[in-house]
């Protein structure tokens, strides 16, 4: 919080308690959404959502062996992001913090259709974007809870295989930013409704694409083995590794990897136009 000086910090601690208060009467049966309050946004004023304080089902028995074993995490209220981050939020950063874009770093498009996530950032670029505005990476629990809720759904939206108007996936080869991806809010209409699912493709807390359109860069080392001794309370992943944990599954991927359980992981220097990222904020300080 060293971005926003001493004055902010303060003002960020006196809201701190309403904010946890508010956390602590959401009762969501298998997550709910509430919206958190501007002035305890970040500093880019992507739309945030309140995650309450209690525990979830983490990993799956039926998953593949780093999703084992399945288990109980409790965790502290926090907020996450609602949608990636974008092309015209990224673009903001580079520009305001002098920083150099990603290879594949396409100006025009960021112009023309802003509106898709922001992709080919290293996990550093994502990390440094997030501390810019005043956030952070969430951890791999936090990414897990906000997908999937409290009632260990496989994909945000329940049991049902993905289809095209809920997510983003299986597109094959890429052609473009305005082509391959989609607008980071979108994925909440069409057939999606006439199927039954009245809130499209988002998750139980109303965050958009926790499956598909680009895979999000999380805190956490990845260690395939973790989930056996990691601990039941705010986990935030091993001390050290070699790679960081992917989630999410994108635009490329089959429906197995947009499963909400589903870990992957990559250097913190690797690039590629399928990852992306959002943010998390503390509830308190």
């Amino acid at each position: 919080m060293r971005l926003f000086g001493m004055t902010v910090v303060m003002s960020i601690a006196l809201l701190a308690g309403a904010w946890v208060r508010a956390a602590e009467e959401l009762q969501p049966a298998a997550g709910g959404q509430q919206g958190v309050p501007d002035a305890v946004q970040g500093k880019d004023g992507a739309p945030m959502v309140l995650i309450p304080a209690g525990a979830f089902t983490m990993g799956s028995n039926e998953g593949l062996p780093a999703e084992r074993p399945e288990h109980v995490v409790t965790l502290d209220a926090y907020a996450i992001d609602r949608y990636e981050v974008s092309l015209r939020l990224y673009r903001r950063f580079l520009q305001e913090a002098q920083r150099d874009a990603p290879p594949t770093w396409d100006d025009e498009a960021a112009e023309t259709v802003g509106d898709r996530p922001a992709i080919g950032v290293s996990w550093a670029d994502a990390s440094a974007y997030c501390t810019w505005a005043g956030k952070r990476l969430p951890t791999e629990a936090e990414w897990e809870k906000g997908a999937r809720g409290t009632d260990g759904r496989r994909y945000p939206w329940g049991p049902m295989q993905p289809f095209v108007d809920i997510a983003n996936y299986n597109r094959g080869v890429w052609v473009s930013e305005a082509v391959t991806l989609v607008n980071v809010t979108g994925g909440v209409e069409g057939m999606s409704v006439r199927h039954g699912l009245k809130e499209g493709g988002r998750s139980p807390y109303g965050l958009h694409h926790m499956a598909g359109n680009a895979a999000e860069w999380v805190g956490d080392w990845y260690d395939r083995e973790y989930y056996a001794k990691s601990p039941d309370k705010n986990p935030t992943g091993p001390a050290k590794g070699e790679k960081k944990v992917i989630r999410g599954g994108s635009w490329s991927d089959l429906p197995v990897a947009l499963r909400s359980s589903a870990r992957v992981s990559a250097e913190p220097d690797f690039q590629d136009r399928a990852i992306g990222f959002r943010c998390a904020m503390d509830a308190a300080k």
